[in-house]
C-alpha cells in the first residue's frame, strides 16, 4: 500500500512538470541555459528544490493560501525574468541566487495548487514525498536535455570554427524566446483572463 501510493505520488509529480508543466519547463531551462559550470547548476537546482519543497508543504498541509491567480502570474513572471537573465550572459551571482529561491517558494504554491485535493484523506507525507520527488525527477530529464542541446550546438560550433558565436546564437536566442513564453503565459494568467 505505502510503495503504490508513493509511486502513485511520483508518476503525478513527474507528469506535472512532463508533460503539463510547461512554466515549470522553462523556468528549468532558463535555469539550465544559464549555468556557468555543473557546480553553479547544482546550487541553484539546489536553492529552488529546497524553496519549492517548503512552501509546497505549507501550502499542501492548508498552512498557507495564497490565491491561485495571483501565484500564478507569480510563476510565468518568474519565467520572464529567469528567460531575460539568461539572455544577458553574464547572469548576476549572489542576487540571483536569492532570486531563484523566491521563485522556488512560488513555484512550490503552484505545485501545492496541484496536489492538495490529492492528499485530503491520504497520507499526507508519502503523498508529499513522492510528489516531491516526481517533481525532481521531471527536473533531471529537463536539465539533461537543455544540457545534452547545447553541449551539441556548442560541438557544431566547435567543429564548425565558431565558438565564439555560441552565446549570441544559441543561449542568447533560447533564452529570450523563453522570456517571450513567459510573457505570453503571464499575459493569458492576467489581462487576456484564464
Amino acid at each position: 500500500m505505502f510503495l503504490d501510493n508513493l509511486l502513485t505520488f511520483i508518476a503525478l509529480g513527474f507528469r506535472h512538470i512532463l508533460p503539463l508543466g510547461l512554466d515549470h519547463i522553462l523556468f528549468i531551462a532558463a535555469l539550465s541555459l544559464a549555468a556557468k559550470s555543473w557546480r553553479r547548476l547544482l546550487l541553484e537546482a539546489t536553492a529552488f528544490t529546497g524553496a519549492h519543497t517548503a512552501s509546497l508543504a505549507l501550502a499542501a498541509s492548508g498552512l498557507i493560501r495564497p490565491p491561485e491567480t495571483l501565484t500564478e502570474a507569480l510563476i510565468a513572471l518568474s519565467v520572464v525574468a529567469m528567460g531575460l537573465d539568461a539572455a544577458r550572459l553574464r547572469p548576476s551571482s549572489g542576487p540571483r541566487l536569492a532570486l531563484i529561491f523566491a521563485f522556488g517558494l512560488v513555484h512550490g504554491l503552484g505545485f501545492a495548487s496541484v496536489i492538495a485535493g490529492y492528499l485530503e484523506g491520504g497520507d499526507f507525507l508519502t503523498g508529499l514525498i513522492g510528489f516531491n520527488l516526481g517533481v525532481e525527477l521531471g527536473q533531471i530529464v529537463v536539465i539533461g536535455a537543455v544540457l545534452i542541446l547545447t553541449f551539441s550546438l556548442r560541438a557544431g560550433l566547435a567543429t564548425a570554427g565558431r565558438s565564439e558565436a555560441y552565446g549570441s546564437f544559441v543561449i542568447r536566442p533560447l533564452a529570450l524566446l523563453i522570456a517571450l513564453a513567459g510573457v505570453t503565459q503571464l499575459l493569458m494568467r492576467t489581462v487576456w483572463g484564464p
